[in-house]
């Protein structure tokens, strides 16, 4: 057993404490890691280890340890040291699971597990690691290492969370034991998002929004690409909210975004807004008729992993949602209806369903309906946050079954 369960043994306490790993809290883009955090019912005493935090006006959380307030000093140091390769293990880590007695170290994604995967063995903790996508496919194939690194990893942590099959078969195949992985479902707040099916009035341009990071594997100039083709024959109207992070490859694909823009003459008909706020976000999509997000494999194996927030959320609001084949994004986009998702990079087949959804548009609210029933059951974060504190339970226990 680990050393954390038979403390808790031994002083009798009723919470489990967890403790979840990530060196910034939080990127405005990982809302879903928030409410992992977030949601936990109150039989979990949680507490973040970050390096440093941001957006805390929109993502605090009790028991929040940021190594850069605490110890500017000590976050130089461990930066320095890691940078140049001389320690692995975190200190700052280590102090927060002493400090706060803790039971189960959750690390968010698989490269931040292999770092923390020392520290947990060192104090003889349950270790739990959730893979997201980039962990997944890139990192090992632009780093052989990374396969070596993972096979250490899957030795020693107890179990990984995905959000979907596909990811249970990337793992697999990276050489993780079948037993050792669970899925589970990222969460959203569905009391807070209020179901309004959209519907296309007569006359009315089709109002499309998109929001992503510029990276390739969103697969925006392909959305671009089959508006500029719809838009001979009906009105639209576009709304982009993302922008370029500081990597090269992040700024090319901007640069290709606008060149579809310019090229497929939708100047006129695209609002750039660049990143917005959380509730902004919202704030537009509630103006939209369609949201797309065609996401793809990208050329350096980049993938989805599971599938995006975005999709959930959209799909909760009341809004059709015109998505790919890709990853786990099957499991989200499930309107009851076949053959609704697109091939990756399929041009045609994204004006097909936005074509059927402009000759269908008096019966759009069935299929709306359906598709928010499958949010409201299978990624509520209230029930998901129930669904992972039992997941705990079952690691301290030891039940590790898939």
């Amino acid at each position: 057993m680990a050393l954390g369960y038979l403390r808790k043994e031994e002083m009798n306490l009723d919470k489990i404490r967890a403790v979840h790993s990530f060196p910034i809290w939080l990127p405005q883009t990982q809302t879903w890691m928030y409410n992992q955090a977030k949601y936990l019912p109150g039989n979990v005493d949680v507490h973040v280890a970050c390096e440093e935090t941001r957006h805390l006006d929109q993502f605090a959380v009790p028991n929040i340890h940021n190594l850069k307030d605490i110890s500017p000093l000590q976050y130089f140091w461990e930066m320095g040291l890691r940078k140049l390769r001389i320690r692995r293990k975190q200190n700052f880590l280590s102090s927060v699971i002493s400090k706060t007695n803790a039971d189960i170290l959750h690390s968010h994604f698989g490269h931040i597990g292999w770092s923390n995967s020392r520290v947990a063995a060192y104090l003889s903790i349950r270790h739990i690691v959730t893979f997201y996508g980039t962990d997944v496919r890139m990192l090992p194939t632009r780093d052989q290492r990374w396969l070596y690194r993972y096979a250490e990893l899957f030795d020693k942590a107890d179990l990984f969370l995905c959000e979907g099959r596909h990811m249970a078969k990337e793992l697999m195949g990276l050489g993780c034991r079948q037993e050792k992985i669970r899925i589970h479902h990222l969460g959203i707040d569905v009391e807070t998002l209020p179901y309004r099916p959209r519907y296309l009035s007569d006359g009315e341009p089709l109002r499309v929004l998109i929001a992503a990071n510029f990276r390739e594997k969103k697969g925006i100039p392909y959305a671009l690409e089959a508006l500029a083709q719809l838009q001979r024959n009906m009105p639209v109207e576009i709304t982009i909210l993302g922008d370029a992070g500081p990597k090269l490859d992040s700024k090319r694909e901007k640069r290709r975004i606008l060149r579809t823009i310019e090229r497929g003459r939708l100047k006129s008909r695209t609002r750039l807004l660049g990143y917005q706020p959380y509730s902004a976000f919202f704030d537009e999509a509630y103006k939209h008729h369609v949201f797309i997000s065609p996401s793809v494999t990208a050329s350096d194996g980049d993938t989805e992993g599971g599938a995006p927030v975005t999709l959930i959320e959209m799909i909760a609001t009341g809004m059709p949602v015109i998505s790919t084949i890709h990853c786990d994004i099957p499991e989200v986009v499930q309107y009851g209806m076949d053959d609704w998702l697109v091939n990756e990079r399929d041009v045609t087949g994204l004006i097909s369903k936005l074509e059927w959804l402009i000759d269908n548009k008096g019966n759009w609210n069935k299929f709306l309906t359906a598709g928010r029933g499958h949010v409201v059951e299978e990624f509520n974060a209230v029930r998901q946050g129930k669904r992972l504190a039992k997941i705990y339970e079952d690691t301290l226990g030891g039940c590790n079954e898939a």
